[in-house]
């Protein structure tokens, strides 16, 4: 086994390998995936010295902790969360050097849900059309993190940058979510669409890397029966026949027959991957011709 390696100690509740994602394989059927927060995964490959494409893991809620066999500059960053090595408080949000055969532990996360553990030389897991990442709806990318799984690093490429501090958005009590109606939100009532921006809506403890799934009022509809199977988008707002929507992340499927009432803005994501079980949600339905004027978001397709 390579020395340029390390092992998994504790897995803890979910952690995989992620990067940037796939990108332009949605018509063979094959989802973007990726990390959720991809400003957080960004900003700890940055902090190590990697280029932002590089693999991180993402861990889920109750951090992970593995062995170095090899000296290592890492950070942590997503989700706040105490961080030690060797049973000793290391910084959150900074880069650390951690020497070989030494026990790096994220912990709990203290706010939100997922953090970001980033090595300098990054994961190197198999890629698997051009990506790392681990999709949990389709297979692809290395198996979820177990118990005494090896997982080998990349050679460093550069020097760690000198920083004194990162911006951490932080976590909000309530998440506001803007929603680009359409394509189908002729498929709902007005009393229907009134729901959908002045309901009570909370984050379910059934949400994971596919989407985040809401409890609340259901959306009433103006139709029945189902569609015909169509493309889903990343930040489709798809309502099942609960009536209760559900907001598609990463490792969302790449087609299916519920009808979508409106697209949350790519930009949005992140807060929603780190949103918490109970956390009030709030939507924010605008017009189609909107879609070109959001702030920092992408202009309306033409």
């Amino acid at each position: 086994m390579t020395d340029s390696a390390f092992v998994v100690v504790r897995p803890g509740a979910l952690t995989t390998v992620q990067d940037l994602g796939r990108i332009g394989h949605a018509h063979l059927g094959v989802g973007r995936s990726g990390a959720l927060d991809q400003p957080a995964h960004r900003l700890a490959n940055r902090l190590v010295g990697n280029a932002e494409g590089a693999a991180t893991l993402e861990t889920t809620l109750t951090g992970c902790a593995v062995r170095l066999r090899r000296p290592a500059t890492v950070a942590v960053t997503g989700a706040p969360c105490p961080v030690t090595v060797d049973g000793r408080p290391v910084a959150w949000g900074a880069a650390v050097r951690v020497p070989s055969g030494a026990l790096l532990e994220a912990g709990a996360a203290a706010h939100g849900v997922r953090s970001y553990m980033a090595f300098d030389g990054g994961v190197a897991a198999d890629p698997v059309l051009g990506s790392r990442a681990t999709d949990v709806l389709s297979g692809l990318g290395p198996a979820p993190l177990a118990d005494g799984a090896v997982l080998r690093l990349g050679r460093p490429h550069g020097p760690v940058p000198a920083v004194d501090g990162v911006p951490h958005r932080g976590v909000a009590p309530e998440l506001v979510l803007p929603v680009v109606l359409g394509p189908r939100d002729d498929w709902f009532t007005p009393a229907g669409l009134r729901t959908l921006s002045t309901g009570d809506f909370r984050v379910s403890a059934a949400s994971n890397r596919i989407g985040l799934r809401t409890e609340g009022p259901s959306l009433e509809r103006a139709r029945d029966g189902e569609l015909a199977s169509e493309g889903m988008a990343l930040g489709a707002l798809q309502v099942p026949p609960d009536g209760r929507p559900v907001l598609f992340l990463a490792d969302h499927p790449t087609t299916g027959g519920y009808p979508v009432v409106g697209v949350v803005p790519e930009r949005c994501l992140a807060a929603a991957a780190q949103a918490v079980p109970g956390t009030p949600v709030r939507f924010a339905p605008l017009a189609r011709a909107s879609w070109g004027r959001l702030p920092n978001g992408p202009e309306r397709p033409r």
